[in-house]
């Protein structure tokens, strides 16, 4: 028997080789369990690059909403500073003085007579010795005639007086006006006031210059009968231009005088009283509260909040990219493996 399977196997040696082949076929078809071979590790990885890829999106996300931010920031900043350039906001200062330039009062007395003007302090006037008849007149004054500015065509008397300059002093310059008679039935005093006495002195043409101040400058009435305290305080305001201009507020109150005189009289006497309000100038000027520091400040942050998201968007991009090439090769990877 031996003999014969020796001559079979040396007649048939291709068909032992075809039967080792077999086995070792066999051997590779072999299912080997992921235990054996590892693949816990592979999977945990799998799960955490899952979890870093939506992470990135999820970021990626975020700078989209940043810069979509960002943008309408920028667009709104734009926006507010025009809308700020045309309509300036109102600054109102004050500047407390201890002597004011003392102001310019005119008088248009009409047929009326100055009869005592003088100044007293601390609000302090004492009573009228002989009211209706000539005082002592120890005010500043000047007389003169110019033509109205607005006709060009009559003539204007005006009585300018030196107004009060001390603030702190309280002081006050008091003036009483005749009037013998009048056709009628009201009788009443206009005067004017502008801002600087000393600048109408110094002037080379005060005709002209009185018309300049009436065509600037309200005009207001006190009346016969009365004694009218004029409270004054003053406004200055900046055009845009840089020219300043000056006017006067006014508080005003109004006392009657009884009139003590023995015997009746057809006649009217005005009594006025003027005063500053307080030692404070208020100046009045336009502000643009855009400032275009400010918006280039804000614009250069938002710009660098931009390209600082595109770039972490850019960079997320390619990280995610890089990640999802790494994962596709180690797939290829076990896949070959396991084949």
């Amino acid at each position: 028997q031996l003999s014969e399977d020796v001559e079979r196997v040396s007649e048939n040696p291709a068909d032992e080789r075809e039967g080792e082949m077999e086995v070792h076929e066999d051997a590779r078809s072999v299912i080997v369990p992921d235990s054996e071979l590892g693949t816990t590790a592979p999977s945990l990885r799998f799960s955490k690059t899952c979890l870093k890829n939506v992470f990135s999106v999820i970021l990626l996300f975020i700078y989209l909403l940043l810069m979509a931010v960002a943008v309408f920031l920028v667009y709104q900043t734009i926006s507010d500073f025009r809308e700020k350039l045309k309509h300036p906001v109102m600054s109102v200062s004050y500047k407390e003085v201890s002597l004011y330039d003392a102001p310019g009062i005119a008088f248009y007395p009409g047929k009326a007579r100055l009869l005592s003007c003088k100044h007293h302090y601390y609000d302090h006037i004492p009573p009228l010795i002989n009211p209706g008849q000539p005082g002592d007149i120890e005010c500043t004054t000047q007389r003169i005639n110019y033509t109205d500015p607005f006709t060009n065509q009559t003539m204007k008397y005006a009585l300018v007086v030196q107004g009060p300059r001390d603030v702190k002093k309280k002081e006050l310059v008091f003036l009483q006006f005749h009037l013998n008679g009048t056709d009628q039935d009201f009788s009443a005093i206009d005067y004017l006031l502008f801002s600087s006495f000393q600048e109408f002195i110094n002037s080379p043409e005060k005709a002209e210059f009185m018309k300049d101040c009436e065509s600037s400058y309200s005009s207001w009435k006190f009346s016969g009968g009365f004694r009218t305290w004029v409270k004054m305080s003053l406004v200055k305001t900046k055009e845009e231009d840089g020219s300043e201009t000056v006017e006067f507020k006014q508080e005003t109150s109004v006392v009657n005088y009884i009139d003590q005189r023995t015997k009746p009289r057809s006649d009217q006497l005005f009594f006025v009283v003027f005063e500053w309000k307080d030692p404070f100038i208020q100046t009045v000027q336009d502000i643009i509260t855009a400032n275009p520091w400010n918006m280039i400040a804000l614009l250069c942050g938002i710009f660098l909040a931009l390209f600082k998201a595109a770039d972490f968007a850019k960079l997320s991009v390619k990280w995610m990219i890089k990640i999802r090439k790494r994962h596709l090769k180690r797939r290829s990877q076990v896949m070959n493996h396991i084949s």
